[in-house]
């Protein structure tokens, strides 16, 4: 049996780490990939693997990514072989970017789609809260918010703009089997 694959994608505040840290606490078979990022492991947020602009770049050049992209000023990048464990039956799950789906497409064979939503009055309180941007960048963050689902994928939308016990019932619901 293969596992599927999903990306977690919407906009900045909508809780997506919320969300995959909670449904693995209640899905402990999900596995959640860890992301590569050009930015120091010490600079919090979610749990991911701190590299240098220099060996992000080399690790793209040896082919090491199954999805790759930038954003604001930092590399991102899913590894290639944290995918394998679907030929062993595991649901894999990773936080993606929705401008960067374009290119999984005709790459990353089954790649479903979770879209985490929530009003931009919530969006904004809660990169607030965050206290990581200028008012500016949490301006152009929520420009960016609105930014349509990609189109081509399986997509399981997922409003997680109330209560946490919500967002993460409608969450979990992406992962009951399919029926036939």
């Amino acid at each position: 049996m293969t596992g599927r694959l999903f990306a977690v994608v919407g906009p900045s505040g909508a809780g997506k780490d919320t969300l995959i840290a909670a449904a693995q606490a209640v899905l402990p078979d999900l596995h959640v990939v860890r992301r590569v990022i050009s930015r120091p492991a010490t600079a919090g947020g979610e749990v991911f693997e701190g590299v240098s602009a220099a060996a992000f770049a080399a690790r793209r050049e040896a082919g090491e990514f199954a999805l790759h992209w930038q954003a604001h000023g930092l590399d991102y990048g899913i590894p290639a072989a944290a995918l394998a464990l679907r030929d062993h039956g595991k649901d894999v799950l990773f936080n993606g970017s929705r401008k960067a789906l374009a290119a999984a497409q005709g790459r990353i064979a089954g790649l479903e789609v979770i879209v985490v939503s929530a009003p931009p009055a919530v969006l904004a309180q809660r990169l607030a809260a965050r206290g990581r941007e200028a008012e500016v960048d949490i301006a152009a963050r929520l420009a960016r918010a609105t930014d349509p689902a990609p189109a081509g994928f399986s997509l399981h939308l997922v409003d997680n703009g109330g209560d946490l016990a919500a967002g993460l019932a409608a969450f979990l619901a992406v992962f009951q089997p399919v029926r036939a």
